[in-house]
């Protein structure tokens, strides 16, 4: 367990976050990780971007009947990550979470690529001893490897079934290698094509565990999210998005921790990726705290 925070430094302010940490339930951090990127690099930008653009957005959610001005969150910057380091990057990132739920407060990470769920599922697993994972993502990442690299975007739900103590469920799946279609088919967790039907299914019989969610933001169609690091057609539209926290603000009392991973600002000059990225952690903040 990590008994200090590690540097962050100031990429704006998310909304109305309080201005001290201590008395927050939850904490924003930025993880701009952005070291395996296999088509559009770009992703370490999104943390600084889905805050810029939070302006834009009422603090008022018409979804939740709640107002984030009530409610007691602290915006802790992002984190410094050693560019090129995965391995550090990760470590100080497992550190950070671990730091923050020791305090009994919940994460909110903007990423950055989706390797940054994994450590921050190592830094819940250092605070609880077993960790249920809502995987939200349009590709299944279960290679053991991607291009070379053993730890990669493309390989967190691999590393994450590892682990031994994560209970993972994944949603939304409709891009996959031929390598890991035997292991979806086996895996009674592993939903593919659909969101909602098997959230509702799922999420009543979820195991006492924490709940730690987790959406990558291609499992929106590109009609919707186009900036994104890897876009996959076919996918689920903005509405949808938002509405699954209708669902998910049931386990209010279990989630420790959200993030929402693989914008790619440079990809995204209408800034509309970022804007429903932005109003998604708003609808996380006001289901969770």
């Amino acid at each position: 367990m990590s008994t200090t925070f590690p540097p962050t430094e100031n990429s704006g302010m998310f909304m109305a976050a309080a201005g001290e940490l201590e008395g927050a339930g939850g904490v924003i951090l930025g993880a701009p990780l952005d070291d395996t990127a296999s088509f559009r690099p770009g992703s370490r930008f999104a943390p600084a971007q889905v805050r810029l653009v939070s302006r834009v957005l009422e603090e008022y959610s018409i979804y939740r009947k709640r107002d984030l001005r009530e409610v007691a969150f602290f915006d802790a910057g992002d984190l410094v990550l050693p560019q090129g380091s995965t391995a550090s990057s990760l470590e100080i990132i497992e550190s950070a979470v671990s730091y923050i739920l020791q305090r009994k407060q919940k994460v909110f990470l903007i990423g950055g690529e989706h390797t940054v769920t994994l450590a921050a599922v190592k830094g819940c697993l250092s605070v609880y001893g077993e960790v249920n994972v809502l995987y939200i993502d349009a590709h299944a990442d279960r290679r053991s490897s991607y291009q070379g690299v053993d730890c990669s975007h493309a390989s967190v739900a691999y590393h994450l079934r590892q682990l031994g103590r994560v209970n993972l469920y994944q949603f939304g799946v409709r891009s996959v290698a031929e390598e890991e279609v035997e292991s979806l088919e086996a895996d009674r967790q592993a939903y593919l094509f659909s969101l909602f039907e098997p959230l509702r299914e799922v999420l009543p019989g979820l195991p006492a565990a924490p709940v730690y969610v987790t959406v990558d933001m291609d499992v929106v169609d590109p009609a919707f999210a186009p900036g994104v690091t890897t876009p996959e057609p076919g996918g689920i539209t903005s509405t949808e998005i938002l509405e699954i926290f209708s669902m998910l603000e049931n386990l209010k009392e279990q989630v420790i921790g959200f993030d929402m991973v693989e914008i790619c600002p440079p990809c995204d000059p209408s800034q509309a990726t970022a804007v429903l990225g932005a109003k998604i952690i708003r609808e996380a903040l006001l289901a969770f705290l």
